[in-house]
């Protein structure tokens, strides 16, 4: 995997941010974040309607009302995420979710240069990224794969899984679409040399 230095294509919006955005912007972030808006956010409240469609998507995934353990979830967005080569995202939710959903810093390494065959993962794990792998490959599941499936995730928490693969290939066209640079307190691609 390549790691190439981002040049921002659409720049994010800087502070002081106009009062008809700070709100909405505000709004994309948990609740008593300390911490600036992320780079992506503020490129995408350069279109207001679109953001705003975006935020009550994404809060529902990343939110409590999700039926899938943060573990799935966060398996499923650095897998696609790594196979997406973003860079920027991986490195947000390693950062921020990583260490909360129970990855080591080898699985995590893992998601972006391994293989579901890994003895890192248990059954459940490598099935994970086999269902990734094979939507990200052919955009659909083996129907193998599915009755896999079957056995761990009932039908609610298999519609998430789908979800959200889809909306993090959403997410990381849009990152590296766009140029998004990467936040410089996240994660780096295992391989990437320090900057």
């Amino acid at each position: 995997m390549q790691h190439e230095d981002v040049r921002p294509r659409i720049p994010p919006l800087t502070p002081p941010y106009p009062p008809q955005i700070h709100t909405p912007l505000r709004g994309l972030m948990p609740r008593h974040s300390p911490v600036e808006p992320l780079k992506l956010f503020r490129v995408l409240v350069r279109h207001p309607p679109l953001a705003a469609a975006m935020t009550a998507l994404g809060r529902f995934v990343l939110g409590r009302g999700l039926a899938l353990h943060l573990r799935d979830r966060e398996l499923v967005i650095h897998r696609v995420c790594a196979r997406c080569g973003c860079e920027y995202e991986w490195g947000v939710h390693a950062a921020s979710f990583g260490a909360a959903a129970g990855l080591s810093p080898e699985q995590l390494a893992a998601t972006v240069g391994g293989g579901p065959a890994s003895p890192l993962w248990s059954e459940r794990d490598a099935l994970l990224l086999g269902i990734v792998d094979e939507l990200h490959d052919t955009g659909t599941v083996a129907a193998t794969t599915w009755q896999s499936a079957e056995g761990f995730w009932n039908e609610a928490q298999r519609l998430e899984l789908l979800l959200i693969a889809g909306w993090y290939h959403a997410i990381a066209f849009i990152a590296n679409g766009a140029g998004v640079e990467r936040e410089e307190w996240a994660a780096r691609f295992p391989s990437a040399p320090d900057r």
